[in-house]
């Protein structure tokens, strides 16, 4: 922010507070690449396309400069985010690429205007309201499908849909979705310096063979009672210990009681930890958030809060749930 001063009809100075525009960020090469084969995919005639990108991609940024691209064609764009607690962080990145003409639809939100040529609203929250007008829809994390999206697509044939996924490959998006463009990979990114380097350590091997699979996964309940197993519960923490090199981590357990179990051993063991899951207000998640950047908490713990919207210094990661799910 910026003061300006002006001088009133009777001579008296005023300020006016001018929000200076942000530098925009400079594209990535990757970046630039995804938005060329996007537009490659929507000119051959597709209308529904994916973007693949993994975790630290950049997609919030590409989704800016899409959202950018349109407003200067004086089209109106539509993005849902996969959960409320993500609007905020949204308009914060839009905001910081110099995109303010943006309303909030949620209730009771101090942003909400529908006059604005942008509106963020979760998959959730749209599904409860009358659709705004808009030419373009972004949808983050498509690979979450939801209802309304897909009636969406049903009913509007003549809207362009973006999707944005690290893992695009749930099942029947194919049915749903024209188009797939994968500017780069993992280990491409890896190795131009944009993700770092990792090492796994996978010290105990657990004997799922008792364990039901319904749906293609395990059925958490019994998962959950064989990971909680007091052995393998202490095995994770002895093994943070020796070879986590306190680290700011994050640790994905089962389900909700099995992550708090882990939460409540690694404070037994003299290390700061906090549990969050879906039901952690805003308030408090900023807190614990805030005690996590300044070092006093070392491992935070939940089931699956933690895997999108993620913007915080870790340089850990516990997986205590088995899958078989790729995604």
């Amino acid at each position: 922010m910026r003061l300006h001063r002006k001088v009133g009809r009777w001579g008296v100075q005023m300020f006016d507070f001018i929000q200076s525009k942000p530098e925009p960020k400079e594209l990535r090469p990757h970046q630039r690449k995804a938005i060329e084969l996007l537009r490659s995919s929507l000119g051959v005639g597709k209308k529904r396309v994916v973007v693949q990108g993994p975790t630290g991609f950049g997609k919030t940024l590409v989704a800016a400069k899409i959202i950018e691209s349109a407003l200067a064609k004086g089209n109106r764009v539509i993005f849902t985010a996969p959960a409320v607690s993500l609007i905020g962080q949204t308009v914060e990145a839009f905001e910081a690429e110099g995109i303010y003409d943006i309303g909030v639809m949620q209730a009771d939100h101090p942003r909400t205007d529908p006059t604005c040529r942008v509106q963020i609203a979760s998959v959730q929250t749209l599904a409860r309201r009358s659709i705004p007008s808009a030419s373009l829809v972004i949808v983050d994390e498509c690979h979450i499908r939801s209802t309304v999206i897909e009636d969406l697509m049903d009913k509007r044939p003549d809207l362009f849909f973006v999707g944005l996924s690290a893992t695009p490959w749930a099942k029947g998006m194919g049915l749903r979705w024209q188009g797939l463009v994968i500017p780069c990979t993992i280990s491409e990114l890896i190795e131009g310096g944009y993700l770092s380097r990792f090492t796994a350590f996978a010290p105990d091997v657990p004997d799922l063979s008792g364990v039901k699979v319904a749906r293609g996964d395990y059925v958490e309940g019994a998962l959950a009672e064989v990971m909680g197993e007091a052995a393998l519960v202490g095995s994770v923490v002895d093994t943070w210990l020796e070879k986590g090199e306190d680290r700011p981590t994050l640790l994905f357990g089962v389900n909700r009681a099995h992550a708090g179990q882990l939460a409540a051993e690694f404070e037994r063991a003299g290390v700061a930890s906090a549990y969050v899951d879906a039901f952690t207000d805003r308030i408090e998640r900023a807190r614990i958030n805030r005690l996590f950047e300044a070092g006093e908490i070392r491992v935070i713990c939940s089931v699956r809060t933690m895997t999108t919207g993620v913007d915080l210094s870790v340089s850990c990661i516990v997986d205590a749930a088995p899958t078989k799910s790729e995604m």
